[in-house]
């Protein structure tokens, strides 16, 4: 107790995503001695259940399903792209929003579809992470606003990057090199928070 979080020391967690993507950013902002191992890394080759109808149920229900498995300390994430016209579209379909194996293109395309002609571009992101141990579990929240644009812009990121403009800047996530992109980040900020937890109770 008391230590900083400038202090290095080891934790090694298990990061309950098989997406190259993410586990990359949430590695890119790991605080020094904190290990961050994937789904792929420790032999998951399965899909953990998404079937609940909020951000925050999804994130817990993977971090207790690994857990239930494994029986190692672990987290989960879960983010949603909140469109304000859309009455909270994609929402916890995210990742799905143009079908089950739809690729970031297709979801993009339908999103932009179903906002063709709509002057209010308002949306958010949400992300839950869930820490979850011996059958409790602590839940932290990252959200940035921001607006749609009209077109893709951009080839960096992944998901919706190449649409989504946070409030404060003119780019969007794709146009953003990664540590732009930390600085509005949603999932920097549920990290952050998370992070700051782990340091106060685990060190």
């Amino acid at each position: 107790m008391g230590t900083t979080p400038d202090t290095v020391w080891h934790k090694r967690l298990i990061f309950a995503t098989s997406n190259p993507h993410k586990l990359y950013e949430v590695r890119s902002i790991s605080p020094p001695g904190l290990e961050i191992v994937g789904l792929k890394e420790i032999g998951f080759l399965g899909e953990l259940p998404e079937t609940r109808d909020t951000v925050e149920g999804n994130s817990l229900q993977k971090a207790s399903h690994l857990w239930q498995l494994y029986g190692f300390p672990c987290f989960a994430e879960d983010t949603g792209l909140f469109v304000d016209a859309l009455p909270g579209e994609p929402g916890v379909y995210s990742a799905r929003y143009a079908g089950k194996n739809a690729t970031y293109q297709e979801n993009i395309n339908k999103l932009l579809s179903k906002l063709a002609g709509v002057e209010n571009r308002r949306a958010h992101f949400k992300t839950v992470i869930t820490y979850y141990d011996r059958g409790e579990y602590v839940q932290f929240t990252g959200v940035t606003e921001g607006e749609i644009t009209i077109s893709p812009r951009g080839s960096s990121g992944f998901g919706y990057d190449p649409v989504f403009v946070p409030a404060g800047s003119s780019k969007t996530y794709a146009e953003m090199t990664l540590e732009e992109k930390n600085a509005f980040s949603h999932r920097k900020k549920s990290f952050d928070a998370f992070a700051n937890f782990l340091f106060q109770n685990l060190v």
